[in-house]
């Protein structure tokens, strides 16, 4: 795994050089974390890495944290770990590793405003810019290691699904359901979880409904969308709806057919070379033929790496062309409010030739008996 993430900073450093930036300034999160492999908590105590264009990276942490980040990949990496006490300043001390002359430095995306501010302060003469424009270019096209780390959250996330019998069925709230769907996502070898999404009957109708206490019915489509992080860092995420006891409503199972050939065209018409908007489009136009565009409320999908939610965006409006290495979700759904809804989600990855589902679950509407 060093090999991998020096490759990253080296490739990182390429970029911003490419980019005209004279230094990136990271803070605790995905970026940092992909960068240096280390995973650092999120303080009002200022963690910063100093990445310059030309130069030696160095990593400007609180005292309290040093051992921390030597125990970390970063230990390896030959980055230079500067600690700083309680009464110094991390600002003027992080302005002062800045290359001589530097006039532009990329933030982070997710740096504390507090942080981008006091950054701002402390280097005046410097404009400051995202530095996203160079980590998502990265940060999206997976390598293969990435991608095997990805197709193992598939897979565990999987087993959870293949479980749901155990726990999804009628007589039982989603909240109950759902604390036993949260320890099986740990059983399964997921390091924390993330999300667990039991929407049953009307709830179903809420794309992000969480979990409440109402009782599961016979009959009611469920929607189950769950996921979480794996010691590795990468993510998993997949939906799958299910029938709890009885069968469900035959308006249901007739949308329900719909959505399924859409995510199955999307699935199969994804490649390289075609656009996220395209794909985002072939799902939709069948649910709009089917009279049930305005059902459709959200994108197809987003990417997913070190977070859930990253780039690419496969939506309307996002010209970005596919290419080999890419992973997303494809996740058309079709919302009836006051009724139910349903959603057939999969991680998906970009090959040569096509894209390779890393959800392997079954995408027909599950019967489960009560």
């Amino acid at each position: 795994m060093t090999t991998e993430i020096r490759d990253r900073l080296d490739r990182t450093q390429k970029a911003t050089r490419e980019a005209g930036i004279d230094a990136l300034l990271v803070s605790p999160g995905a970026d940092l974390r992909y960068i240096t492999g280390y995973e650092a908590l999120p303080l009002e105590r200022l963690t910063c890495l100093m990445l310059p264009a030309e130069g030696d990276p160095v990593l400007v942490v609180p005292a309290l944290e040093k051992p921390a980040a030597l125990a970390s990949p970063v230990g390896a990496l030959d980055i230079d770990v500067v600690a700083w006490g309680e009464t110094d300043d991390p600002y003027a001390l992080t302005a002062s590793l800045l290359p001589t002359g530097t006039s532009t430095v990329g933030v982070d995306n997710h740096m504390w405003a507090e942080k981008v501010l006091a950054l701002a302060a402390a280097v005046p003469k410097a404009r400051q810019v995202l530095a996203g424009q160079v980590l998502r270019e990265l940060r999206m096209r997976k390598t293969s290691a990435e991608v095997s780390a990805l197709r193992a959250a598939g897979a565990t996330i999987d087993a959870v699904h293949d479980s749901m019998k155990e726990w999804l069925r009628p007589g039982r709230s989603e909240r109950d359901v759902g604390r036993d769907i949260a320890d099986a996502i740990i059983a399964a070898g997921h390091a924390r979880v993330d999300f667990v999404i039991v929407a049953s009957g009307p709830n179903g109708a809420s794309p992000h409904h969480d979990l409440s206490d109402r009782v599961i019915a016979a009959g009611d489509p469920v929607v189950v969308d769950i996921g979480g992080t794996m010691p590795t860092g990468y993510c998993s995420d997949s939906t799958r709806t299910y029938a709890a006891g009885n069968e469900p409503p035959q308006a249901f199972r007739d949308y329900y057919a719909v959505l399924l050939e859409a995510q199955q065209a999307q699935c199969s018409y994804a490649r390289p070379g075609v656009s996220a908007e395209s794909v985002d489009a072939v799902g939709r136009d069948i649910i709009t033929a089917a009279g049930y565009g305005d059902a459709f409320v959200h994108r197809t999908g987003h990417g997913i790496g070190l977070e859930t939610h990253e780039e690419p965006y496969i939506v309307a409006g996002n010209p970005l062309r596919l290419e080999e290495g890419m992973a997303f979700s494809i996740e058309p759904g079709i919302y009836l409010p006051g009724r139910h809804g349903a959603r057939i989600e999969d991680i998906v990855v970009v090959t040569p030739e096509a894209v390779e589902r890393l959800n392997r679950t079954s995408r027909e509407l599950a019967m489960l008996d009560g």
